[in-house]
């Protein structure tokens, strides 16, 4: 499973209605790599929970997710992927 989000989102709270999405350092932190090892890793994830505007928009661009498939919670993307 992979879990990555934008650095900038890691440890914010993002609320709209009844939604609330906790970008969590627990979860979502770990090491900080580059687009292009994101992409590495993101091509081998089985489950893929993903946060923020650059790591939804890379995998929207490699086929991987469906743009209809994006919530956006408070203006930030939002996808899970399961390749089963």
């Amino acid at each position: 499973m992979l879990a990555a989000c934008d650095k900038e989102l890691l440890g914010q709270v993002f609320e709209e209605g009844e939604l609330k999405l906790n970008v969590k350092e627990e979860f979502y932190g770990g090491e900080i790599v580059t687009i292009e090892i994101f992409e590495e890793k993101l091509k081998r994830a089985k489950i893929a929970n993903l946060v923020g505007t650059n790591v939804v928009t890379k995998a929207t661009e490699l086929g991987l997710l469906d743009r209809g498939a994006v919530l956006e919670i408070a203006g930030v993307p939002h996808a899970q992927i399961a390749n089963i």
